[in-house]
């Protein structure tokens, strides 16, 4: 089980955070750290609405890394999790229930690409709106998550096994390839607390932590997100 504990964004808001590595078979560290940059992510930008500044090139690039980052998430999961944990849930006695778990997950998904098309259409029209589109991606991502958390990765962590998550980790590094792991590692980094970046090294490869220094980071920076 993993622990977690009561924390807070940048903003102050409430944010929950992944503080100690996972006890279970299966250590679901990245996939909270990624979630919690999400929720980050999702506070700068409903400010930016609310304070009419979408427009800007800080929160443009914040914008696009965002979307870029959801998409990469996204399609791992539902190319190669989602279909191993239904091969993985074949046959046994909750097998309707993981169904309908990941029948959920599918369908969320589908709606946040609908969430996400409405804000960019909002963001290129300078829409007024744009805080109430804004705060519907809001409320749709955040329960997707909560969705995640408390309903398919216990189902994953009852069905499949290291090294099947160790695979999915592999896939998401595939798809993320280097140039996209120079935007995600500092990306999940960007106003860190001191324990959840070295939640977050001490999952990576070492070399990770001499590059994210040396070249990623400062150029990640130097676009100023959310700005």
């Amino acid at each position: 089980m993993e622990v977690r504990t009561q924390g807070h964004t940048h903003s102050g808001s409430p944010a929950m955070t992944t503080t100690e590595p996972a006890t279970g078979r299966i250590d679901f560290t990245m996939m909270y750290l990624t979630h919690d940059a999400f929720r980050r992510d999702l506070d700068r930008l409903r400010q930016a609405a609310q304070a009419d500044r979408a427009d800007s090139i800080g929160v443009q690039a914040g914008w696009a890394n965002f979307k870029r980052q959801l998409h990469v998430h996204h399609s791992v999961e539902d190319e190669t999790l989602w279909p191993r944990v239904t091969a993985a849930s074949a046959g046994r006695a909750d097998a309707a229930d993981a169904a309908e778990i990941l029948a959920a997950m599918a369908a969320e998904h589908g709606r946040l690409d609908g969430l996400l098309e409405a804000v960019d259409v909002a963001m290129a029209q300078r829409s007024v709106a744009l805080p109430e589109i804004v705060a519907g991606l809001d409320v749709g991502l955040r329960g997707h998550m909560r969705h995640e958390e408390e309903a398919a990765l216990p189902l994953i962590q009852r069905v499949l096994e290291p090294k099947d998550w160790a695979d999915f980790s592999k896939a998401m590094a595939r798809k993320q390839k280097l140039s996209g792991a120079a935007a995600y590692v500092p990306w999940m980094l960007d106003g860190a607390r001191p324990d959840q970046r070295t939640a977050l090294f001490n999952a990576l490869p070492a070399p990770v932590k001499v590059l994210n220094r040396l070249l990623w980071e400062g150029r990640y920076q130097a676009r100023h997100p959310w700005a």
